[in-house]
């Protein structure tokens, strides 16, 4: 588990007299309170940051978690209103050695473009969580999303942890950004019709042999998966096309739709 030296940073910072920020000071949308380190660490943990990601924080406060983010071999960007803030990100990045890994903008992070995030992390409140939803839901599928204690209402997260001993705020909330599949599929058997709601599906296999109603149905970015009747269906959807395999107690064979209609 990485463990983030906090302390350091701020001990770093009083040494060359730079002015520390106060828990609870007011910002633009939410007042300045720090993650903990180890809501940091799960956080990232359940994202599953990598080298091979892009992490965006959405109002990054001093930089701990864009800087946390980097010592995983990450590209990561902090978004923060703050420009006092977003100085003393900076300095604290270069105090870690990763000043090279991070940019540090002041912005709203309303008017940022997160297309280049794979990961997006934040510690907002519910209302502005909500209103950040469409920008959410219009990344690319399998973008990681990740939020210290608040939800993000009507969608339901992938997954949440709460982690003992609660150091202050203790719940990390993964959603993962669902393909969007609502719509009327044609399939070589048939038509499948799909109702979307988030990450769940629902909706109706039809083919000559009747109509047969979906269940289990679940999206994980691009990877969906339903059952109809007595087959398992599994694939990867690809824009207009989705392509998988289907299992019966018996028997497995490949399935594949294009999509005809919104």
């Amino acid at each position: 588990m990485l463990v983030l030296a906090t302390d350091t940073l701020l001990l770093g910072q009083s040494r060359i007299g730079q002015a520390q920020p106060a828990v609870g000071q007011p910002g633009k949308d939410v007042e300045w309170v720090p993650t903990p380190p180890e809501l940091i660490n799960q956080m990232l943990e359940m994202a599953k940051v990598s080298p091979q990601d892009v992490v965006m924080d959405l109002g990054s406060g001093d930089g701990r978690l864009v800087i946390a983010a980097a010592r995983l071999g990450a590209r990561a960007i902090g978004i923060e209103y703050d420009p006092r803030l977003v100085a003393l990100s900076t300095r604290n990045a270069t105090a870690a050695g990763v000043a090279t890994r991070t940019t540090f903008m002041n912005a709203d992070l309303f008017d940022v473009d997160l297309s280049p995030a794979t990961v997006i992390t934040m510690f907002l409140l519910p209302d502005i969580n909500l209103a950040l939803r469409p920008k959410l839901l219009e990344l690319p599928p399998g973008t990681r999303i990740v939020s210290n204690t608040w939800s993000m209402e009507g969608w339901t997260a992938d997954e949440t942890v709460v982690i003992e001993p609660c150091p202050s705020w203790c719940t990390a909330l993964l959603w993962i950004v669902p393909a969007q599949v609502g719509g009327v599929w044609q399939l070589p058997q048939g038509t499948l019709v799909l109702e979307q709601h988030f990450q769940e599906i629902s909706g109706a296999l039809r083919s000559g042999h009747g109509m047969v109603q979906i269940t289990e149905g679940r999206l994980r970015g691009n990877q969906i998966s339903f059952r109809a009747g007595d087959k398992r269906y599994t694939g990867y959807v690809h824009g207009v096309t989705i392509q998988g395999v289907a299992k019966t107690a018996i028997r497995t064979f490949d399935w594949s739709a294009t999509r005809i209609e919104h």
